[in-house]
């Protein structure tokens, strides 16, 4: 992934916690391309935001929520002001943001790079730990590690999208950690941004929909299975890459002899969901199917299922279903005829 500038900042707070100074790097930052290192770091930010859970939306037009970080990267763009002078009134608008807010020091990486044909901007704060290394005599020193697997608070913008004129509610992201909402609503407040989708509630509705079609379509277990795994490696593989799920192409991947069928179950059952999907990594990694065959009977469910409307009483080796399907209901009832 080409890093085409980058910047570092340290931001420290105060004793007393209530203020938060910003030291800018010595010189103004070059570009990076043949930065090995830095591009390594940024790489290695980018790959751990992507895995992380995040609030997705736009900038707000107007309004109270409206700030100036539109005006700086509309200057950046047109070249009227460097990556420097974007990078120096993100950092301060950031301290400023956060003041009070943050009790430990640490780095604010921010960064434009290019993957593909797709540029973004990204801006991460890393913590400095303590570690353990070799020097030349080959004897253990104290050595200074970044954490680059924990993000204190993190959010990139997809320059790309935002500039291509299509009306979209996904191009800004932030993290948004259940333990660190005021930091996240100190970043959203940098960046202008209004939220325009609930990753998590989009991921488990998207769920529902794929449960209601293998149901609808009454597949064996082997098929069923199959399925499922198809969605989740899908799912993973766009967290991976942080790209959104698209309704059509995890339509075609879903059932490659008809590639539209799961995307018209979607639109025909009017689920509500967006295009694509921004994957919800919790969300995800709870999904699997159980199934099981024996002596007539075949049992197939989502995992998500089980402890609400399944319970498996492990003693007395039952299944409970407490919400029987409308067509195993419709079945049971004509057999009483």
């Amino acid at each position: 992934m080409p890093l085409l500038q980058s910047t570092v900042y340290r931001l420290e707070p105060s004793l007393d916690g209530e203020r938060l100074s910003v030291t800018a790097p010595p010189a103004e930052a070059a570009a990076a391309s043949d930065d090995t290192v830095m591009a390594s770091l940024v790489n290695a930010l980018n790959d751990t935001y992507n895995t992380k859970a995040k609030g997705w939306g736009r900038f707000a037009e107007q309004g109270e929520q409206a700030g100036p970080l539109v005006a700086w990267l509309s200057a950046y763009q047109a070249d009227e002001q460097t990556f420097a002078q974007l990078a120096n009134a993100m950092a301060e608008r950031l301290a400023q943001t956060l003041q009070g807010q943050l009790s430990v020091g640490g780095y604010l990486v921010i960064a434009h790079l290019r993957q593909g044909d797709t540029e973004t901007l990204l801006m991460a704060l890393i913590h400095q730990r303590e570690g353990i290394g070799f020097n030349d005599a080959h004897q253990a020193v104290p050595a200074a590690q970044l954490n680059t697997s924990q993000l204190t608070l993190a959010a990139r913008i997809n320059l790309t999208q935002w500039q291509s004129g299509v009306e979209s509610t996904q191009y800004v992201s932030f993290l948004k950690d259940r333990g660190g909402k005021k930091l996240a609503d100190g970043v959203a407040a940098l960046l202008g941004m209004e939220e325009g989708i609930d990753a998590p509630a989009e991921t488990r509705t998207l769920l529902k929909a794929f449960s209601d079609y293998v149901e609808k379509e009454d597949l064996d277990d082997d098929a069923s299975r199959e399925k499922t795994d198809t969605l989740v490696d899908y799912a993973n593989e766009q967290l991976r890459r942080g790209e959104p799920m698209t309704l059509e192409e995890l339509s075609e991947l879903v059932d490659e002899k008809q590639p539209k069928a799961f995307y018209d179950h979607i639109r025909n059952a009017d689920y509500g969901l967006s295009p694509e999907i921004p994957p919800d990594k919790r969300t995800i990694s709870q999904f699997r199917r159980f199934t099981g065959r024996a002596g007539g009977v075949s049992i197939s469910f989502d995992s998500h299922l089980l402890g609400s409307s399944i319970e498996y009483d492990e003693t007395q080796d039952r299944l409970i279903i407490k919400q029987v399907p409308k067509q195993l209901k419709e079945q049971l009832a004509k057999r009483k005829e």
